[in-house]
């Protein structure tokens, strides 16, 4: 089935409702899985598909910046990527500045180590260190063409759910191709794996869509 044969209307497409933060134990669940299978490694591509203004891949990269410490951290790189019709998520995802509203569930800790005022009265920017791992770019899921290769994790927690059944299906296969062997894909709590893939994964999870590449 090639992309010509999907049909979506762009005008109804809807952005799922993200924060920073949002479903910290899937994500945190997922570093304790992939941290073993990336140690030593001094080059980790992981794909944030869907990233919408970033709080997804941010709050991904804070985690491993605390599990992983700051030297082997700077072998991550994220692609964060995004359809963004607007125009603006990549400018956001970049400069990675945010509204302080928008930052108010995140631990305070965390926030006071990764967060400092911006020059724009109201919001604060997050740690060069972390902003450097991340890159962004647009995007379209439908065409079926991967941004990447040799992932050691993708995610994709905002999208899948707004595709039909086959579109699904083969957007999924596709990040299955641009897995590393053995590399995880978390999707969305909601978003089971088609039965039709479940001899390309392995669920590793009972509570999170978190599954690893067969």
């Amino acid at each position: 089935m090639g992309p010509s044969e999907f049909i979506i209307e762009r005008s109804n497409f809807k952005m799922a409702f993200t924060f920073f933060f949002r479903d910290l134990h899937t994500i945190e669940l997922t570093v304790k899985h992939l941290l073993p299978s990336i140690s030593g490694r001094n080059r980790v591509r992981i794909w944030d598909a869907g990233c919408a203004m970033g709080p997804e891949p941010y709050t991904l990269a804070i985690v491993l910046a605390e599990n992983m410490g700051r030297f082997a951290f700077r072998n991550i790189t994220i692609d964060a990527t995004d359809i963004d019709e607007s125009d603006t998520f990549g400018k956001i995802v970049t400069e990675g500045v945010y509204p302080e509203d928008e930052l108010k569930r995140i631990p305070a800790d965390i926030f006071e180590k990764y967060f400092r005022p911006a020059d724009k009265p109201g919001y604060c920017a997050i740690d060069e260190t972390v902003r450097s791992r991340m890159q962004f770019r647009k995007h379209d899921l439908l065409t079926l063409e991967s941004v990447g290769e040799d992932y050691s994790l993708i995610v994709c927690k905002n999208v899948l759910l707004h595709f039909h059944p086959d579109q699904r299906i083969e957007v999924i296969k596709m990040f299955h191709n641009s897995l590393a062997p053995g590399g995880y894909f978390m999707s969305e709590q909601t978003q089971k794996l088609p039965d039709e893939l479940s001899h390309l994964f392995t669920k590793v999870a009972d509570d999170a869509q978190l599954y690893k590449k067969i």
